[in-house]
């Protein structure tokens, strides 16, 4: 197996991390590899903050779900979804473009990702763990006003970076379901009850599947936390409607 596949097999998400500073030189290449990422267009729909500053680092924690780990990441970057950049672009050039829609937010959110995907597989190459915090579309009001954050600018992704810890590097990364279920041949398909049961059973563990999913669903969709990031985007949708 060459090498690029084995680090994205075994690549898993790490929430502890070392001491050991991240080297300028690492952090270039970290962002370069985001950048170099496909992007709509040639356009880079997206912004890269680089947050190096403790206090909003500690800030982000309570923003993000309460996970202390934020402030203590040698690294922190933020991909924002920018539908602004281009549209001003335009402006100031005396051109009639239409204000930015849902269909730009979608791309430019995909952008960002890619990019911040990019930045993950080039951390791992060199032994810079990462975890993605979706937590960081919850809190619009503050989180825009801690970051600054205009119309038409949408936080698609937060990573954190740091070498891992060696509970970390020991830790068993979680299976993923089978390839049967999660790649459909020429057009989408339902699942049916037997299906999404054996696709999802093994997560269970030493319960029951039905208690499980109950737990799961409480935990995840119906939590606190799922249905503010819920609100969180709505308010963000807002800009582009």
């Amino acid at each position: 197996m060459n090498e690029i596949l084995r680090s994205l097999y075994e690549r898993k998400s790490v929430r502890a991390f070392t001491d050991e500073a991240i080297s300028p030189e690492e952090k270039a290449a970290i962002l370069r590899a985001a950048a170099e990422a496909p992007t709509a267009g040639n356009q880079q729909l997206y912004t890269i903050l680089d947050l190096t500053d403790e206090d909003m680092k500690k800030a982000l924690v309570p923003l993000c779900d309460n996970q202390p780990f934020i402030a203590s990441a040698p690294m922190v970057l933020i991909f924002l979804a920018d539908c602004r950049k281009w549209y001003r672009a335009f402006s100031f050039e005396g051109l009639a473009a239409r204000a930015p829609g849902p269909g730009d937010l979608m791309l430019a959110a995909s952008d960002a990702n890619i990019a911040a995907q990019n930045a993950v597989c080039a951390a791992e190459s060199l032994g810079i763990g990462s975890c993605y915090i979706g937590d960081i579309m919850e809190n619009k009001e503050a989180l825009s006003e801690l970051l600054s954050l205009p119309a038409w600018v949408f936080p698609a992704a937060m990573l954190v970076f740091g070498r891992p810890t060696e509970q970390q590097l020991g830790r068993k990364k979680p299976r993923r379901c089978a390839m049967e279920h999660i790649v459909h041949e020429n057009g989408y398909r339902d699942m049916d009850e037997a299906e999404l049961r054996n696709m999802l059973g093994y997560k269970a563990g030493q319960k029951s599947y039905e208690a499980w999913l109950k737990g799961f669903c409480d935990f995840k969709f119906n939590s606190d936390f799922s249905r503010e990031m819920t609100r969180s985007v709505r308010e963000y949708w807002k800009d582009f409607e």
